[in-house]
C-alpha cells in the first residue's frame, strides 16, 4: 500500500456518504486514479452511493492525448457514457447551463507544484461558477511533486493576470491543489461551499517518491516526476524561441536551439555554480514543436541535489545565457499565448515584465533573485492559515 492514501482513496474509503443524494459532477484528467489505478469517473460512477452525472475536463481532455494549448471539444465519455464538458478551450469557465441539475462538483487533479500549470486556474474559476450556482465543491487533494517544505520565485504582478497566473501565486508555491483551494477561498474571496477531503500520511517535506503514489503522466509532457521537478523553470522557456524539449524524451530536462553550441552553453551554465544543479552538453532533435526536424545544440539539466535544486532559478539562467552567447539569434517568443494576445508570453508567465527587462539589461541572477524576496516572505506569511499539513 502507499505510504500516502490521496483524497480519492479517502473518498472511496470513509466519504463515499457525504454525497448521498447529490447529483454528482466530476472534474478530472487521466491521471485521477486511485490506489489500484482505477480512474475516479469509473469509480464514482459504479458507486451505490453517488449519482454522477456529469463529467468536465481541463487542459489536454479527461482520458489525455492533446499537445499544449490545444483546445478541447465537448464529447461523450466512451467509458462510463457520461457527457464531457472541456474548460480549456471557448469556455474555461463553467456556465450556469453547465452547471444545471448539480448540487455538488468534485475536483479531483494531480498538479505539479507550479504556477503555470493551467488546472489549478481551471479550479480556480469552477469554483467562481460553482459559488455563483450555489453549487458546492470537494475538492480530493493529491501529493505536490516538488513537497511543500520550499517555495521559489515572484509573486506576480496582478496587472499580469493570465491563464498562466490568475492569482498572485510564486512560481513554485509549495501548496498541494487542495491548499491552493483554501488560499483561493481565504485569500481572494473564491467562495462555494468548499470543502476538502486531504490526503493521509503526506507530509511538507515528501517529495513524489517517497510518497509511494504511482506516478501518471497529468499532461503529455508531464511524462516524470524529474519532468515536475524542473518544470517550475523549464517552462519559462515557453517563452523564447528557445526549445523546452517538447518532442523529445526529455521535456524541460532538455534546452537548446540550432543557434548555440553545446559545450558553450554548458559550460557558461556550469560556471554558475547554480545549487543542485549540474548541465551536461546535449544535442537532440525534436519530433514536433520548436525547432522539429532541427538538430539542437543545448544542455540535459541534472538534479543533483533535490534538497537546494532551485528550478525556478535555473530557468531564468538558461534563458539569460542563451541570450548573452546569441544575441543576435536569441528571441522571446510573440504572442499569443494561453488565450492572451497582447503580452509577451514571457511577461504573462513571470506575472512581471520587470524581470525581462532586468535580464535584458544583464544583471546578475543574484540581483534578479533578491528584487523578490520581500514579496515572498509576506506571501509565505499569509499562506500559513491554509497550510493543512505538517
Amino acid at each position: 500500500m502507499p505510504a500516502v492514501l490521496t483524497g480519492l482513496d479517502v473518498l472511496l474509503r470513509d466519504r463515499l456518504s457525504s454525497l448521498r443524494g447529490r447529483r454528482v459532477g466530476l472534474l478530472a484528467h487521466q491521471a485521477s486514479v486511485d490506489r489500484r489505478l482505477e480512474h475516479a469517473a469509473t469509480l464514482l460512477r459504479e458507486a451505490r452511493t453517488v449519482r454522477l452525472v456529469r463529467l468536465f475536463a481541463p487542459e489536454h481532455g479527461l482520458w489525455g492525448g492533446p499537445q499544449d494549448h490545444a483546445p478541447i471539444a465537448d464529447e461523450r465519455d466512451p467509458v462510463t457514457g457520461l457527457p464531457v464538458i472541456s474548460l480549456y478551450g471557448a469556455t474555461r469557465e463553467p456556465t450556469p447551463a453547465m452547471l444545471g441539475g448539480l448540487d455538488t462538483l468534485v475536483v479531483d487533479l494531480q498538479d505539479v507544484g507550479a504556477r503555470y500549470y493551467t488546472f489549478q486556474w481551471t479550479l480556480a474559476l469552477t469554483m467562481r461558477a460553482c459559488a455563483r450556482a450555489g453549487v458546492s465543491v470537494v475538492v480530493l487533494d493529491r501529493p505536490n511533486p516538488l513537497g511543500g517544505a520550499v517555495v521559489e520565485g515572484n509573486v506576480p504582478d496582478p496587472v499580469f493576470a493570465s491563464f498562466v497566473g490568475l492569482y498572485p501565486l510564486p512560481a513554485r508555491p509549495g501548496l498541494t491543489l487542495g491548499e491552493i483551494a483554501m488560499w483561493l477561498a481565504s485569500e481572494h474571496g473564491v467562495r462555494p461551499a468548499l470543502s476538502v477531503i486531504g490526503m493521509r500520511g503526506w507530509r511538507r517535506a515528501m517529495l513524489w517518491e517517497d510518497t509511494g503514489v504511482p506516478w501518471i503522466a497529468p499532461s503529455p509532457n508531464m511524462p516524470t516526476p524529474d519532468t515536475a521537478r524542473v518544470y517550475p523553470g523549464g517552462c519559462l522557456i515557453e517563452g523564447t524561441n528557445l526549445s523546452e524539449g517538447r518532442g523529445t524524451t526529455r521535456p524541460f530536462e532538455w534546452v537548446g536551439a540550432p543557434y548555440l553550441d553545446a559545450h558553450e552553453y554548458a559550460t557558461a551554465l556550469e560556471g554558475l555554480r547554480l545549487p543542485g544543479a549540474t548541465f551536461r552538453p546535449a544535442r537532440f532533435v525534436p519530433t514536433f514543436h520548436k525547432w522539429a526536424g532541427r538538430v539542437c545544440g543545448g544542455v540535459q539539466l541534472h538534479v543533483t541535489d533535490r534538497a537546494t535544486f532551485k528550478p525556478f532559478l535555473a530557468g531564468l539562467a538558461v534563458i539569460a545565457v542563451a541570450r548573452r552567447l546569441a544575441p543576435g539569434r536569441f528571441r522571446w517568443k510573440r504572442p499569443p499565448y494561453e488565450f492572451e494576445r497582447r503580452r509577451l508570453p514571457i511577461d504573462i508567465l513571470l506575472g512581471t515584465d520587470q524581470i525581462r527587462r532586468t535580464l535584458e539589461r544583464g544583471r546578475p541572477l543574484r540581483e534578479i533573485e533578491h528584487t523578490w524576496a520581500a514579496d515572498l516572505a509576506r506571501w509565505r506569511r499569509r499562506c500559513r492559515r491554509v497550510l493543512a499539513y505538517r
